[in-house]
């Protein structure tokens, strides 16, 4: 695995924890962690989509390792707007029922909400960075690939791409019809997930190539709820081709 489980929720992947202080973009009330590009020269963008119960930390290490090899590439990592009620110390896009007792009617609120706020951060962020939307990677992992998925096709600028780690797809019957923009996509899952079934990637897949996406898969072997280096690589492999 990456590294050791720094939240207790089991929806998040840990790394270690970022030093710098989060940088709060004052057009929108999204905190966001942020590594600039190695060379100094950014002409692209990753931004990372946590999971439920972490926080824009959790995910952020990744761009250490990734940056050896895009140089020329700026991390961001926003934190989730809404405190998490099963992790305190960490964040939510939108409430989970089976998990939290929340109602469907909350956890449909509550994602419209995030949805609005991420839309509007990225649309800031776009400005402040001096980067478009078509030199853009999401990468998200569980209820962050959930989120990636559902707000990326609906973007009016298409993304360069999206990775998916051990999340679903959101919503599947409406995708075809709501689908603005078809950025390509990489899905990513451990084959002993017991958070989120593995079962839910070839789900996801059918959905999205049904809507005529270009899609890739990847099942990472004896991985839980995580990732694992062989799907870093691949994910890696993915953002240098589409960037």
């Amino acid at each position: 695995m990456v590294a050791v489980a720094r939240s207790c929720s089991p929806f998040t992947v840990s790394l270690l924890p970022c030093c710098e202080r989060p940088r709060r973009n004052t057009n929108v009330t999204l905190e966001v962690e942020k590594r600039a590009a190695k060379s100094g020269r950014a002409d692209s963008l990753v931004i990372f989509v946590h999971g439920y119960g972490a926080d824009g930390h959790d995910l952020i290490g990744l761009a250490d390792p990734l940056a050896e090899h895009l140089p020329n590439t700026t991390f961001l990592s926003p934190h989730a707007p809404n405190p998490c009620t099963m992790s305190p110390m960490g964040r939510e896009w939108f409430p989970i029922p089976m998990i939290d007792n929340s109602s469907v009617e909350q956890m449909r609120a509550g994602m419209q909400a995030s949805v609005a706020r991420f839309n509007e951060w990225m649309d800031a962020e776009f400005v402040a960075e001096g980067i478009t939307p078509d030199r853009t990677v999401l990468v998200g992992f569980s209820q962050g690939t959930m989120m990636s998925l559902h707000v990326g096709p609906r973007r009016a600028h298409q993304l360069a791409g999206i990775v998916g780690f051990s999340g679903r797809l959101l919503e599947p019957e409406t995708l075809a019809a709501e689908a603005v923009t078809k950025p390509p996509v990489l899905l990513v899952h451990g084959d002993m997930d017991m958070v989120v079934p593995p079962s839910d990637m070839p789900k996801a897949e059918v959905a999205l190539k049904d809507a005529s996406f270009d899609v890739q898969t990847h099942v990472s072997h004896g991985t839980g709820h995580g990732i694992a280096p062989d799907g870093l690589g691949l994910a890696l492999q993915f953002i240098q081709n589409w960037l």
